[in-house]
């Protein structure tokens, strides 16, 4: 199953196309600035029942060296099939796009899996191989710790890269205040998407809750679901806040019930009821 950290990890690639110039800088990798980015058709099935998809493919134009492929894959954890999948990737991107040189980012959020990632892939006999991949890995091995706001708002991309893949860091509360207050001073349509693939690439980690706690700071600026999200949370505390007060018992049931709504009418609703209500019964009627 994929999880909402893998989306985020090359989902940024696709809305921030330009992001791998920086990149590629920090990992020391000398490519020349982009010119231009296309995002292009993940499937790489052939007429075969196997379905084969690369997380997110573009295609880069650079002035000096002309344009290359960038496959990009997020990776959670060891997986032994990539020893297989991925060479097969690059071998039919290769001959699929005309020849076109082919380069494999991975990003990791963990160590042991950015070492493993990194670790070339050889097809052939051992005393003389045939293919061997080496993939470009970018994880909170090489990428930077940032926690100086005016070097976020540098690139606010690159900046949110680096929050996800140190999602695990001790000092994950830091990265994301600055990040956080880097976003305070840019336009909504800049700040929206930022907070989103943020707290998609920190999942269910402790660091999530965080990160929501400092957006609801100020939600002005955040008007998509996540902000919506935050608005319901408080509904929902207050709600059995003013239900203890009133020294109504709620249910295990019911107590779930109201802490996983995410009906923003229907949470209106209990908060209006609950505040005259004498029993569970008056204020979940017809739920």
């Amino acid at each position: 199953m994929v999880s909402s950290p893998h989306e985020a990890m090359h989902r940024i690639f696709q809305e921030y196309p330009g992001l791998f110039s920086r990149v590629s800088e920090v990992l020391g990798i000398d490519i020349p600035p982009p010119t231009s980015a296309t995002v292009l058709p993940n499937d790489l099935t052939e007429n075969s029942p196997v379905e084969r998809r690369v997380d997110t493919l573009l295609r880069i134009e650079t002035q000096d060296d002309g344009p290359f492929l960038l496959a990009v894959e997020a990776q959670g954890k060891k997986d032994p099939r990539k020893t297989t999948s991925w060479p097969y990737y690059v071998s039919y991107l290769h001959n699929r796009y005309g020849a076109l040189p082919v380069l494999l980012l991975v990003v990791c959020q963990d160590h042991t899996t950015a070492q493993w990632a990194a670790t070339p892939i050889t097809i052939g006999l051992p005393q003389w191989p045939t293919l061997t991949l080496n993939p470009l890995v970018a994880g909170p091995h090489n990428m930077p710790v940032i926690t100086n706001v005016a070097e976020a708002r540098k690139d606010l991309a690159l900046a949110t890269l680096a929050a996800i893949t140190h999602a695990d860091n001790p000092d994950v509360d830091a990265i994301l205040k600055t990040l956080s207050a880097a976003l305070r001073d840019v336009p909504e349509t800049i700040a929206e998407p930022i907070a989103e693939l943020t707290a998609q690439g920190l999942g269910n980690r402790p660091a999530a809750q965080q990160w929501r706690n400092l957006v609801a700071v100020d939600t002005s600026f955040y008007t998509s679901f996540m902000s919506e999200e935050i608005r319901d949370q408080g509904r929902a505390q207050s709600l059995l806040l003013i239900l203890e007060a009133r020294g109504i018992t709620l249910t295990d049931e019911l107590r779930q019930t109201i802490t996983t709504c995410t009906d923003s009418h229907l949470l209106n609703q209990w908060l209006h009821r609950a505040a005259t209500a004498t029993a569970a019964e008056e204020v979940f009627t017809g739920r």
